[in-house]
């Protein structure tokens, strides 16, 4: 097998494993705070990261010099895991996905004012296209809109925000401590929070949180497995594949159908998505040095 096939399956399992830890947070949020559902999703998910982290290179790996840094970092973390999480309940699980692929395009946006990146004509008018995809799955101001879809917005900012800050700091600092941290914070902060919104677990739910963790950590690991057999111009497309899992189970579960609007709006996003991918990729190969 190539390395590069090896990377598609690798990012296509991580997807996946996104998308059923998706799915379980939003099952549980029916009768589970979002506070409590991020609190037992961190609390598995602290330990498997340290576990990892000593099994490629040891604990030091997850030393920083930048803890203020970390710490704003998780702060955004724990915004988008709320953000996302609160959504999840209020919204369709294919209609939350798609306005969670407004992330990239946020990132374009942003890294000119918060990076002072120069920003070429292509991507800038695919990540303005992107939006325009959001708005009409949003489509504020008619029937069909829900105010939920402004949290999940909202928690696709704070994910772009926390993807400025990697870019920044994360040439410096090793990747375990940046994903150690970024999941320790909100932990901390909901444990604080949790007597406040605390509900017994049904002896179901156990398992739903058990779940929720590992699918997100074996998310995040098969994911960097991904990047490490594929080149990103590869892999990175392929998160998109979390709309067909999204639709799939959010069918199965909930008897979900997203209508035609919302396919129309996925659809742009996804393409303002590959377009800049491809001009990156593009740019990339540009800069590279000839042999």
């Amino acid at each position: 097998m190539s390395p590069s096939l090896r990377g598609i399956l690798w990012m296509c399992a991580g997807v996946f494993c996104l998308s059923v830890g998706d799915a379980i947070s939003k099952w549980l949020g029916e009768v589970h705070s979002p506070v409590q559902i991020i609190f037992f999703r961190t609390l598995i998910s602290v330990p498997l990261i340290a576990l990892i982290a000593h099994f490629n290179g040891g604990l030091r790996k997850l030393t920083t010099r930048r803890p203020g840094v970390h710490l704003i970092r998780g702060l955004i973390a724990t915004g988008t895991m709320f953000c996302f999480v609160f959504g999840l309940t209020m919204l369709p699980l294919a209609e939350t996905t798609a306005i969670a692929f407004a992330a990239p395009l946020f990132v374009t946006l942003l890294s000119v004012p918060l990076l002072g990146e120069k920003v070429d004509r292509l991507p800038l008018i695919a990540a303005i296209v992107g939006f325009l995809g959001v708005l009409i799955v949003v489509r504020p101001g008619v029937a069909g809109f829900h105010p939920g879809a402004f949290v999940v917005i909202g928690a696709a900012l704070c994910y772009a925000l926390l993807m400025i800050t990697a870019r920044r700091y994360g040439v410096r600092e090793y990747l375990w401590a940046m994903v150690f941290y970024v999941t320790l914070v909100p932990l901390l902060i909901t444990a604080v929070l949790l007597p406040w919104v605390w509900t017994i677990p049904w002896p179901i739910h156990w398992l739903g949180f058990l779940g929720s963790g590992i699918f997100g950590v074996s998310a995040m690991a098969c994911i960097t497995l991904a990047f490490r057999y594929a080149p990103a111009a590869l892999a990175a497309p392929l998160d998109y594949t979390a709309m067909v899992w999204a639709v799939l189970l959010g069918w199965w579960l909930w008897g979900e159908v997203p209508d035609l609007w919302v396919y129309v709006g996925t659809l742009v996003i996804i393409g303002s998505g590959l377009a800049i991918a491809y001009h990156e990729r593009r740019t990339t190969l540009k800069r590279r040095p000839t042999s």
